[in-house]
């Protein structure tokens, strides 16, 4: 058996089979000889983008609520962002660089800023810049989004998980996620807890767990890889219990005030960074 901790996302058990999820990068050229089509792609790729957000704003709302599906209106807001928008649309027409390269270009810049701030919930909207940039960027160079799907509940272990990651996952199959990457102030961990999913961040791992059976113990921060028979029955009782003692638990009442919180950072962004 082996033992991996990290800092648990949710109090919860999660039983099953991993799934290694390892993202492909997709390749990049970098100049192009004519700026008004690659304009023109750029503007096609974040008009289908914002569809493919608006799709999981739906998705989100029906999985999580929407209070926190409000974190793909931001996505869509960040897409339509002037500064942003300035960015790519200046690397195509005066560097005469490929769309693709200046929306990765000016992802990275965004979320290097981000990432810098003192205050740690603008410094995990780094991750919401990436997965933003990362979607048109797939859009235009054609690359697979998304897990594949799966016959069997899974565990996810990866590098890192974006929002909109979490939100395509099948959740009657995601049993839980575990990442060597990630933030508790994350819009990914946010969604985690709100769906319910035990989750570990900050945990070594490793591809050669893909497709081993493993738990998730939210309680003690911990992932068991192939676990002791007697750990598994314990482990899959306290399962059972917390989803008894869940299905007996109201629904909490939740305000609007994390989708105001989002709106007013992201539109301040430059100066909480000052």
């Amino acid at each position: 058996m082996i033992t991996a901790t990290g800092k648990s996302i949710l109090k919860g058990i999660a039983i099953g089979k991993i799934r290694f999820l390892a993202k492909k990068q997709a390749e990049i050229k970098e100049t192009a000889s004519d700026p008004a089509a690659e304009l023109k792609r750029f503007e096609d790729a974040k008009a289908l983008a914002t569809e493919q957000l608006q799709g999981l704003y739906d998705k989100a709302v029906v999985e999580a609520g929407e209070e926190h599906a409000a974190i793909f209106e931001i996505h869509m807001m960040m897409l339509d962002d002037d500064d942003y928008n300035e960015s790519i649309t200046d690397l195509i027409n005066s560097e005469g660089k490929t769309a693709e390269f200046a929306v990765k270009t000016t992802g990275e810049n965004f979320a290097e800023m981000f990432a810098s701030m003192d205050d740690e919930y603008m410094k995990a909207r780094s991750a919401d810049v990436k997965d933003i940039s990362g979607r048109v960027v797939n859009i235009l160079t054609g690359a697979d989004t998304g897990p594949a799907d799966s016959d069997e509940p899974f565990i996810i272990v990866a590098e890192d998980l974006a929002p909109s990651e979490t939100v395509q996952l099948d959740k009657s199959k995601l049993l839980g996620f575990v990442t060597r990457l990630g933030s508790t102030n994350s819009h990914t961990a946010i969604l985690a807890r709100n769906m319910n999913i035990p989750a570990l961040i900050g945990t070594e791992i490793s591809e050669d767990w893909d497709g081993k059976m493993a738990i998730i113990d939210g309680y003690k921060g911990c992932i068991y890889i192939e676990p002791e028979e007697d750990l598994l029955k314990t482990l899959d009782e306290k399962r059972v219990y917390d989803l008894e003692q869940r299905a007996m638990r109201h629904p909490r009442r939740r305000g609007n005030q994390r989708l105001r919180q989002h709106r007013q950072c992201f539109r301040h962004r430059h100066g909480a960074g000052q």
